[in-house]
C-alpha cells in the first residue's frame, strides 16, 4: 500500500514538473517574439518578475516598509485610530504622540489654562439648513457621511452605512448613482446627489424631471447638485462596466455592463444665472433644501456667485455649499487632476467662507467641509475655518473595514465595501458594520466637543480661528486668525451663528 502511494505521488509530482517546463518554455518564446516590453524581451521569464514586484511594491511598503506617519493618502496611524474608533476602543495611546508637531502645516489647537467642565457643557442645537424653505432640514450633527453612490459601492456596504447613519442621527449623502432601497433601509436622514447624468432624477432624454424629483423630494431631506468633486474636477463620474449589474443599471436607466460615464458638467448649468435658476426650481418643487457641491479653483467663481445672489436677493441663495478639496476623494479618476487640479481644502475653505462673510451671506449659506476629513481634529479645524459641517466618505469607508488596498475601480475590493463580488461582500456583515459607522460617526462628533472644552469652550459651534495655530517651521506656529484674517466688513457675522440654530 505504501508503495503504492509512494508511486502515485512520484507520479504526480512528476507531472507537475512537465506543467511547469511546459508553461517556462510557452512564457519564454512568448516573452522573445513580443515587442511591447524591453525587459521581457531581453530577459525572457526573468523579466516578469519585474513587473510583478512593481505591483506588490505599494502593498509591502503599506504593511513593513513605511512609517505609522508617512504613507498616502491615509497613514497607518489614521487609520488605525479609525478602527479602534469604529469598535468603541477608543483613541487612548500612551507613552506620547508619533505626531510630529514640528513638521510645517501642522495643526495645534490653542488649549485654554481653565478648560471647561463637562458639567459646564452646554449640548450643540441643531442647525437648519434651508430656513426660507417650505421643509427646512434640521440636521443634528456636525459630522456626517460624504456622496458614495450604489454601484461604486456595494449592497451590503450601503445598507450599513444607512442603518448605521440612523442610529448615530447623522446624515447620508446618495451619491451620484440615485436613490436604491437600500439608502432608505435604515430610515436615515438623506441628501440626494444630483450629478451631471442626473441618474433617478431624469427624463427619457436624460433632462432633469419635475415628476422623478417631486417623488425623490418626498424621501430625501435635501438635494446638492454636484458640479465638481475632489477626485476629478472637470470630470463627470465614471462606473467600469463590470460594476454595471442589473440592479445598477435598472436604478441608474443605463444598460447593463456598459461603462457608466457621465458629463463633465450639467448641459444646462453654464454661469452662475443657471446655477440659481436650477437651484431655485428643484427648491421650488420639492420644498427642500438645495445646494451644491464644488472644488474651488479660485475666488473668482465665488464672488461671481455672491454678486448674482445679491443682485436676485438673498432668498435666491442655495441653502449650502459644499466645498471639497482638490486632494482627491472615492472616485477612480485620471492621475493627472487628481494630482494636480482644485484648490486644497486648506486654501478653499477660508477662501469660500470669507467670501461669503464679505457679502453678508454666510448666516444664510451653511458651509460643508469635505477633503479627507476623517479625524476629530480634521472637523475641529474646519469648524475653526468657518465651516458649520464636515463630511467624509473614506473615513467611513475605513469603519466598514478599508484597508486601503487601492482595487475600488476593479471590482476586487477584498473587504466587500466596492465590489459586487457576492464571494467577497460575504465578509461584510451588516448589522456588526453598521454598529462600527454608528460607533465612529458617534465618537467624532463627541471628540470634536472634547476639543472644544479643552480650548475653553462649551461646545464645538464656538471654534473661531484663534483656536487654532498652524506651524510654519520647527519651533514656529501662527494663529489660523492671522494667517486668515476676518474680513473686516462683516465681523458680525463671526458672532452671529445662533440664528440658524433649532
Amino acid at each position: 500500500m505504501e508503495a503504492v502511494i509512494a508511486n502515485w505521488f512520484i507520479l504526480i509530482l512528476g507531472g507537475l514538473s512537465v506543467l511547469a517546463l511546459i508553461s517556462i518554455v510557452w512564457m519564454y518564446i512568448t516573452d522573445v517574439l513580443q515587442t511591447s516590453h524591453a525587459v521581457r524581451r531581453n530577459y525572457p521569464v526573468i523579466g516578469r518578475l519585474r513587473y510583478r514586484m512593481e505591483r506588490l511594491g505599494e502593498y509591502f511598503r503599506q504593511y513593513f516598509f513605511s512609517h505609522d506617519r508617512e504613507e498616502m493618502p491615509f497613514n497607518r496611524a489614521t487609520r488605525a485610530w479609525v478602527y479602534r474608533t469604529a469598535k468603541g476602543l477608543g483613541g487612548m495611546v500612551s507613552f506620547g504622540s508619533t505626531n510630529d508637531m514640528r513638521q510645517p502645516g501642522s495643526v495645534i489647537f490653542v488649549n485654554d489654562s481653565f478648560p471647561r467642565l463637562e458639567e459646564e457643557h452646554s449640548p450643540m442645537p441643531p442647525l437648519v439648513i434651508g430656513t426660507s424653505c417650505a421643509k427646512p432640514f434640521m440636521a443634528k450633527n456636525i459630522f456626517n457621511i460624504s456622496g458614495m453612490s450604489y454601484g461604486a459601492i456595494s449592497k451590503p456596504a450601503v445598507r450599513a452605512l444607512s442603518r448605521g447613519a440612523a442610529k448615530s442621527d447623522v446624515w447620508l449623502n446618495t451619491g451620484e448613482g440615485g436613490l436604491s432601497s437600500y439608502h432608505l433601509e435604515g430610515g436615515c436622514d438623506l441628501i440626494y446627489q444630483i450629478g451631471t447624468a442626473k441618474y433617478g432624477v431624469r427624463d427619457e432624454r436624460g433632462n432633469l424631471s419635475d415628476e422623478r424629483l417631486r417623488e425623490v423630494g418626498e424621501q430625501v431631506k435635501a438635494f446638492e447638485i454636484k458640479l465638481s468633486q475632489g477626485a476629478k474636477p472637470g470630470r463627470g463620474g465614471v462606473l467600469p462596466g463590470k460594476k454595471v449589474t442589473e440592479e445598477v443599471a435598472k436604478i441608474r436607466g443605463i444598460p447593463v455592463g456598459v461603462i457608466s460615464s457621465s458629463p463633465n458638467r450639467h448641459p444646462e448649468i453654464t454661469s452662475v444665472e443657471s446655477l440659481l435658476d436650477t437651484t431655485a426650481r428643484i427648491r421650488d418643487l420639492t420644498g427642500r433644501p438645495v445646494g451644491f457641491k464644488a472644488v474651488i479653483g479660485s475666488d473668482r467663481f465665488m464672488r461671481e456667485l455672491c454678486e448674482g445672489i445679491l443682485k436676485r436677493g438673498a432668498d435666491s441663495a442655495p441653502d449650502f455649499i459644499t466645498v471639497d478639496g482638490g486632494e482627491g476623494g472615492t472616485g477612480a479618476a485620471p492621475q493627472v487632476l487628481i494630482d494636480y487640479v482644485g484648490l486644497p481644502l486648506a486654501e478653499s475653505l477660508p477662501m469660500t467662507v470669507d467670501v461669503l462673510m464679505e457679502a453678508d451671506l454666510k448666516s444664510r449659506i451653511q458651509v460643508i467641509a469635505s477633503g479627507k476629513m476623517i479625524t476629530s481634529a480634521d472637523v475641529g479645524w474646519a469648524l475653526c475655518m468657518g465651516a458649520d459641517f464636515a463630511v467624509t466618505a473614506r473615513g467611513f469607508m475605513f469603519s466598514l473595514g478599508c484597508i486601503q488596498s487601492l482595487q475600488c475601480h476593479n471590482d476586487t475590493c477584498p473587504t466587500g465595501i466596492t465590489t459586487h463580488k457576492k464571494r467577497l461582500q460575504k465578509g461584510l456583515v451588516v448589522n456588526d458594520k453598521a454598529a462600527r459607522v454608528a460607533a465612529y460617526a458617534h465618537w467624532v462628533n463627541h471628540e470634536i466637543n472634547v476639543l472644544a472644552r479643552a480650548c475653553g469652550l462649551r461646545n464645538a459651534r464656538e471654534f473661531r480661528r484663534e483656536h487654532v495655530r498652524i506651524v510654519q517651521k520647527p519651533g514656529y506656529s501662527v494663529g489660523l486668525d492671522k494667517l486668515y484674517p476676518y474680513p473686516t466688513i462683516k465681523e458680525a457675522e463671526i458672532v452671529d451663528i445662533s440664528k440658524n440654530s433649532a
